[in-house]
């Protein structure tokens, strides 16, 4: 801040940045507007271009992730979209994972009617990569720890793939967030996120973010943007500063009550599997220590009894977890994948890759551990 910033003309910032809802600006001389149009100077014109509050949160994102710059946008959806726009076109294949949010397999099918050739890999079969990648590979797309079923895939390994045909690494962080895992130093070209989750981490705002390692990306992502209208809208883009200040403080404490809900639930009979990188039992578990920090995340996965039926009554009987989609929030939410964030995809590709009609995800939130564990026991028995 200086004293020739509007917003603060005597130097002394806001504690909260403000919200900037003008659409439009009144340009102070030819000059100005040459520079701002040239990129020179962080200067605004029009809102589906930028906006002052939005870019301030863009720069905290980039922060966080390591990152040059960061460009956000309207949801994690758009986010991903965006990637896809920017840097694929008809002939190119992009290499994926079946254990990535369901809505992706929509944006797949849309590719595919411009001629992107989809590939579709389980996470749990990785090796299974250097088969896949061809000529044309383009891009590599998956989510570390995935969804829903958490496993950890391994980015150096992709990225050593990427490179033999000058492919793109584009990572989903949305699970993990900076505070436990930061992909570009790993390689990744691109950091996504939904911004929705634990970036925002209350359930009142929906965004997208982009983490950027160069302008050149940047600047790329920033012109599909502009040209096709997801620009966040301000006010969202506020709760989502105000989350980025306790962003550390809730992720390891949801990675606490995580990490003691699955060793509590691996202990449990009637929870014939529990999915979760932090125990060591987990197939992920060495990846998961080279690539995370600070903990495991705030999500994990887990079967309860034999059929859906009894997950259904297992989640009915839940007195103080909540039954709700979405993750990173500060109430513990449970939910069936199957009749939920999977009904995007048919119903014979749900089970191909590890989830089960009876699977149950669950994001920790930050209540007290032994309440929970009450909750989930008292549901189980």
């Amino acid at each position: 801040m200086n004293e020739t910033d509007p917003l603060t003309p005597y130097g002394n910032r806001p504690m909260v940045t403000p919200i900037v809802s003008a659409v439009n600006y009144e340009y102070l001389s030819f000059e100005v507007l040459r520079k701002i149009t040239d990129g020179e100077i962080d200067g605004y014109t029009y809102h589906r271009d930028d906006n002052p509050t939005c870019r301030v949160v863009e720069k905290q994102i980039a922060a966080l992730e390591g990152a040059v710059d960061c460009v956000i946008c309207t949801s994690g959806m758009a986010a991903i979209t965006m990637v896809f726009l920017t840097y694929l076109k008809g002939g190119d294949q992009l290499l994926t994972f079946h254990d990535i949010y369901g809505a992706n397999y929509k944006v797949a099918l849309i590719l595919e009617k411009f001629g992107v050739e989809v590939v579709w890999l389980d996470a749990a079969e990785q090796q299974k990569v250097a088969d896949n990648v061809k000529d044309n590979t383009r891009m590599i797309f998956c989510e570390t720890p995935t969804n829903p079923l958490v496993k950890t895939v391994d980015m150096t390994m992709l990225r050593e793939q990427a490179d033999r045909v000058g492919a793109m690494l584009v990572v989903d962080n949305t699970f993990a967030t900076p505070y436990h895992q930061l992909p570009l130093e790993f390689g990744a070209d691109l950091v996504v996120h939904s911004a929705t989750k634990g970036l925002g981490g209350h359930n009142d705002l929906m965004a997208g973010a982009i983490a950027c390692p160069t302008k050149e990306y940047y600047d790329e992502l920033w012109f599909t943007r502009q040209a096709i209208g997801t620009t966040l809208d301000p006010f969202p883009a506020s709760r989502l500063e105000k989350g980025l200040k306790t962003l550390n403080l809730r992720a390891a404490k949801m990675a606490e009550n995580a990490q003691g809900i699955a060793e509590f639930l691996a202990t449990r009979p009637k929870v014939p599997r529990v999915c979760y990188p932090g125990l060591p039992s987990d197939p992920g578990h060495e990846i998961a220590r080279r690539q995370m920090k600070n903990g495991f995340g705030g999500v994990l996965a887990f079967d309860v009894g034999e059929t859906q039926e009894d997950a259904k009554r297992f989640v009915e009987k839940l007195e103080v977890i909540y039954h709700a989609v979405s993750l990173g929030a500060p109430e513990t939410l449970v939910c069936l994948p199957v009749l939920t964030t999977m009904l995007y995809l048919p119903p014979e590709r749900r089970t191909t890759f590890g989830v089960k009609p009876n699977t149950v995800r669950l994001s920790a939130g930050l209540e007290d551990l032994d309440e929970l564990i009450e909750d989930l026991k008292q549901a189980l028995e």
